[in-house]
């Protein structure tokens, strides 16, 4: 990829976002940050997008992607764990349209992120299947294979052992739980066994904040594929946005051509 793009994630605490070079997965300029609006409701979330891309004031041809935090078809919000539920069935992209003036692409925190890793990071041109795990208060996950997205896989709700693996294996239950980091990379560990089980993917990266702890509990997994810590950290969801953002704007171009 070459140019640039922006890039907005939306968070449960923040609403952040920043250009990006194309060619080095690189932020060009310092991420300019809103607190996420109480209640987050559609119109005030779309507003708030707004101001972050009005502060940088990108050109009119820049594709601009947004993250959201839970499940996204077409533009349209189908989960929200951790926002204002009214926001479920929402056209979110459209009322983002709507309040900025700029076509917007949007999509899963996580895919953004993992595809971010794809591009720039971690899995940077790794072929097969890589499998992204974000460990926080919940569990995201993000799948690519051979280069292509798998979107809103939403692999961290998967029934292990009868539970919800986010009860027993989110950095959050580490907490919950008082465990320590060898009790909590054995309930990791599970979670990865049966993802493994299931999937087979050749290479897994571990994201999230936790991530930056990966040497106290990464040694203790014993898993068939190699395991790694995400190399963006908490600029993989505009890296990753910006990314998806250009490539559709990419393939919408060329379509156009052939049709032409």
């Amino acid at each position: 990829m070459s140019g640039r793009a922006f890039g907005v994630d939306i968070g449960g605490s923040g609403v952040k976002g920043a250009p990006v070079s194309l060619t080095s997965g690189e932020l060009t300029d310092e991420r300019f940050r809103i607190e996420t609006p109480q209640p987050a409701t559609r119109d005030a979330v779309a507003g708030t997008v707004a101001e972050v891309i009005a502060h940088f004031k990108p050109k009119a041809k820049v594709p601009i992607g947004v993250t959201f935090p839970g499940v996204v078809q077409q533009g349209v919000i189908r989960t929200a764990a951790n926002l204002d539920p009214s926001l479920i069935g929402v056209n979110l992209q459209a009322a983002i349209r709507e309040a900025s003036g700029r076509d917007v692409r949007v999509m899963n925190d996580a895919d953004a992120a993992g595809y971010a890793e794809y591009q720039y990071g971690a899995a940077e041109g790794k072929d097969g299947l890589v499998l992204m795990v974000t460990l926080g208060t919940g569990i995201g996950t993000a799948l690519i294979a051979d280069g292509r997205l798998v979107p809103n896989t939403e692999l961290g709700h998967l029934i292990v052992d009868g539970r919800d693996a986010e009860e027993f294996a989110a950095e959050s239950a580490r907490e919950r739980h008082n465990l320590d980091w060898a009790q909590w990379a054995a309930h990791v560990n599970r979670y990865l066994q049966e993802m493994e089980r299931l999937l087979w993917p050749d290479l897994i990266i571990i994201g999230g904040g936790v991530s930056k702890d990966y040497q106290e509990f990464v040694p203790l997994l014993h898993l068939r594929a190699p395991v790694v810590p995400a190399a963006l950290r908490n600029e993989a969801g505009i890296i990753g946005a910006a990314a998806q953002a250009a490539e559709a704007a990419r393939i919408a171009a060329q379509h156009a051509a052939r049709t032409t």
